[in-house]
C-alpha cells in the first residue's frame, strides 16, 4: 500500500496509467463488456464498480484537455434506455477532480468497441450497471 494512492488501484494499473501517453486511452469496462474480445492488454479489477474506480484513477490522471471531450461512454441500442444515474455518478467523479471537463461524449456501440481495439488498455470490473463502459483519454500532466 501507498499513502495517498487508493487502494483500488492495483500494480498493474498503476504501471498502466504511468506507461499511457497524451492522448492514449483507458477502457473501464463494466463486467458485460467483451474486452478479451476488443484489445490484447486487459486488467482485472474484478469485485470493483467503475465509479469508484474512477474516482480512484482521476487523481493521478490528467484528462486530455485538446479535445472536444476526454470522456466517452456507449450511446443506447435503438430502442434500449440509458439509466440517468450511471453517467451522473461518473460526473460527480470527474467534476470532484477535473472540474472542466466537457460533457462526456455518447458513441454507437461498435464505434465504441472500434475505439476500444485502439485503446492503450482495458480495465474489467465487476460493474452491472447497464451501458456503464467509459473511456477516459489522457492528457498532459501538469507540471507542478
Amino acid at each position: 500500500m501507498l499513502i495517498g494512492i487508493s487502494p483500488l488501484l492495483s500494480p498493474e494499473l498503476l504501471a498502466t496509467l504511468y506507461r499511457m501517453g497524451h492522448g492514449d486511452e483507458i477502457v473501464l469496462g463494466d463486467a458485460h463488456f467483451p474486452g478479451e474480445s476488443c484489445n490484447a492488454r486487459i486488467l482485472r479489477a474484478d469485485g470493483l464498480r467503475i465509479a469508484p474506480l474512477l474516482d480512484a484513477i482521476l487523481p493521478l490522471f490528467a484528462l486530455d484537455a485538446y479535445v472536444p471531450s476526454p470522456l466517452f461512454m456507449m450511446a443506447a441500442t435503438p430502442g434500449d434506455t440509458l439509466d440517468p444515474a450511471v453517467e451522473a455518478s461518473y460526473r460527480q467523479a470527474v467534476d470532484r477532480h477535473w472540474p472542466r471537463t466537457p460533457p462526456i461524449a455518447r458513441v454507437e456501440r461498435f464505434a465504441f468497441y472500434e475505439q476500444t481495439r485502439a485503446a492503450f488498455a482495458v480495465v474489467m470490473t465487476g460493474d452491472t450497471a447497464k451501458y456503464g463502459n467509459i473511456i477516459l483519454k489522457k492528457g498532459v500532466t501538469p507540471v507542478g
